[in-house]
């Protein structure tokens, strides 16, 4: 299962009416940055039959099979404060992360 903050759904909300986006909100890890493994969002107008969906208060949020493995207890928050506006990731299945919190090792 993976938490989502009512900050992070009024801002994934916002970003998929800014981008005229009917769907939801793709959320999965990619190889790469400092600590081995970051965190990627993209757009999408419907899940894969493989997706595992979550739906928060309207906003949709699909994670492939593999990436779920990894983020699988996340919570997923949002900050908007004078120094930062940026997605917060909480992963419980991380045992090292980067200064930026992007990127993360398991």
């Amino acid at each position: 299962m993976i938490t989502v903050t009512p900050n992070a759904v009024e801002r994934i909300r916002t970003m998929l009416r800014e981008n005229n986006v009917e769907g939801g909100l793709r959320l999965g890890i990619v190889g790469g940055g400092c600590s081995g493994l970051s965190y990627k969002f993209r757009f999408e107008n419907s899940p894969r039959s493989n997706d595992h969906v979550f739906e928060v208060d309207g906003v949709q949020l699909m994670v492939d099979p593999k990436s779920y493995e990894y983020l699988d207890g996340m919570t997923l928050d949002f900050n908007n404060t004078l120094m930062e506006q940026a997605f917060v990731f909480r992963n419980p299945n991380a045992t090292k992360s980067c200064g930026c919190g992007k990127s993360f090792q398991v």
